[in-house]
């Protein structure tokens, strides 16, 4: 244990030493706390328990490995949508790409504008939810962030906002390593969409931190794609207040490695909140979906459902947790986690978790693995649909729970067409 406990510090020295600390302005304490509690706890290694079904190393080394730019092809993602769009190149605000935000109803700050201020309302809200999503599980890479982002948006909302905010990370470097954090609040009453799509970089590293007051309503979805030999590690943290609402759809598709965080509180009555994903994967291709919840409070309703299809070899990881405290009476709580494997080569690792202190609550779990029904294959095989359109369909059923998770039809249409899409570039 002992030479383990030296190659992690080792390992977490050399990883700091490439980095710059902000050490100036409202951000440079929970900066400088953040940096003495990642050097405190040391970056993840494959040991550490929440860590065991993904090889974190590549995720913590001094230097990114080069991932490859690649041509999408395709339409840009949301671009139909009348949106409010920032663009992120290779972890950097492109102000000339994106859109301006005067009139939107909504304050947006850029996080390398205003980190070296003397004040600025985020300072109450940087890294906090991080800090406090340390326990019961430590998650060194988010604290590295809160240390270490470069760049990112501060968002306050007032009000009800009409128009999506749609962050578009663009990769355009090899050797891109981007550390991005994002702080959103909405005040009671609020309503906010945030998209979010694109590579981002070789190696990425975000995390957004979300504050539900009571009564407000926070609506994600995000994808992640296109680059295939991209690596990233994401993290999303929000509070919900009474009769708040909090909804997160992720769609990944392609990425060697891909680990999404979520950790949520629902800390006033009657919240709800939802998280899902759904992934495909082929070949050379590893995804980790890890959910925590804590209920702590009166009649809240949590969901968490994830679908999985992979083939020729791809990994699936599903580890999610509900926590129900003493407190937390009438608590609704369900989670599902599905793969279909297309071939005996690929797997789905599965660690779901209920841990429940209150008496009157409703919580359920489960998780399956399994092939193409071989009597529905049969079926449209039967009635004349070709054996590859036969098995699209069958996929795009089995996915179809998970998007429809996604609240507003418009944009769950547009996931359904690039899932339809990846299938039937990659030949299933």
């Amino acid at each position: 244990m002992a030479a383990l406990a030296q190659t992690k510090v080792t390992a977490t020295q050399e990883r700091l030493a490439t980095l710059d600390l902000e050490t100036k302005g409202w951000s440079a304490a929970v900066r400088a706390d953040a940096v003495s509690r990642v050097r405190a706890m040391g970056l993840p290694g494959r040991r550490d328990e929440y860590w065991k079904y993904t090889d974190p190393t590549t995720l913590c080394t001094a230097q990114p490995t080069s991932a490859a730019v690649f041509d999408p092809k395709e339409s840009e993602m949301f671009g139909e949508l009348d949106r409010i769009n920032l663009v992120f190149v290779d972890g950097t605000f492109d102000a000339a790409l994106s859109d301006p935000t005067d009139g939107t109803g909504i304050t947006i700050d850029r996080l390398a504008d205003v980190a070296a201020l003397d004040v600025h309302w985020a300072k109450d809200y940087y890294g906090v939810l991080e800090q406090r999503g340390q326990t019961p599980v430590e998650r060194p890479l988010a604290t590295l962030n809160t240390a270490y982002a470069t760049d990112g948006v501060l968002i306050h909302v007032t009000g009800v906002v009409e128009k999506p905010v749609n962050i578009t990370y663009l990769h355009k470097s090899e050797t891109s390593d981007a550390i991005l954090h994002h702080v959103i609040k909405l005040d009671a009453g609020a309503e906010l969409t945030v998209l979010e799509n694109g590579p981002a970089a070789a190696r990425f590293n975000k995390v957004m931190e979300v504050f539900v007051s009571d009564g407000a309503k926070f609506h994600h979805v995000r994808t992640q794609g296109r680059d295939h030999e991209r690596r990233a590690v994401t993290h999303v943290f929000a509070e919900l207040g009474t009769e708040s609402q909090f909804k997160s759809f992720t769609l990944t598709a392609n990425g060697v490695l891909t680990r999404n965080e979520c950790v949520l509180w629902l800390n006033g009555d009657d919240g709800v909140a939802h998280v899902a994903g759904a992934c495909v994967g082929d070949g050379d291709f590893h995804h980790d979906d890890t959910v925590f919840i804590t209920h702590d409070a009166v009649g809240c309703e949590s969901r968490q459902v994830f679908k999985k299809v992979l083939r020729n070899g791809a990994t699936g990881v599903f580890q999610g947790k509900i926590l129900v405290k003493p407190d937390a009476q009438k608590t609704d709580g369900y989670q599902i986690s599905q793969s279909l494997l297309l071939d005996e080569d690929s797997q789905f690792l599965a660690k779901p978790e209920l841990e429940i202190y209150a008496d009157d609550v409703a919580c359920s779990h489960g998780s399956t693995s399994g092939a193409i029904d071989d009597e529905a294959l049969y079926y449209l095989r039967s009635r004349g649909v070709p054996a590859k359109q036969a098995t699209n369909l069958l996929t795009l059923a089995f996915l179809g729970e998970a998007v429809d998770e996604i609240e507003n039809r418009d944009i769950g249409d547009i996931i359904m067409q690039r899932l339809e899409g990846w299938l039937q570039r990659h030949n299933v």
